[in-house]
């Protein structure tokens, strides 16, 4: 699925594409959505990049079986 933000939007707003989709992961991030692989993911952004996004924006970050699940699933360990 693709999503289709205007230039006209992204400037009324004042974010870039990529910012836009950093502050929709950080929000999905904190509300609980998404775990932090797949919020990394929809931001484009390595883990060090994401954890001080959601530093800059008074995010604490919070690490749930499922995102250890999710980081061994990563590095190829299964359980």
């Amino acid at each position: 699925m693709a999503i289709i933000i205007s230039d006209d939007t992204l400037l009324k707003v004042q974010r870039t594409g990529p910012e836009l989709l950093t502050d929709l992961a950080c929000y999905l991030y904190e509300k609980k959505r998404l775990g932090g692989g797949k919020a990394r993911e929809l931001a484009n952004l390595n883990h060090v990049e994401f954890q001080q996004a959601l530093g800059s924006r008074g995010i604490e970050i919070h690490y749930s079986e499922e995102d250890f699940l999710e980081e061994l699933s990563n590095l190829g360990i299964h359980r």
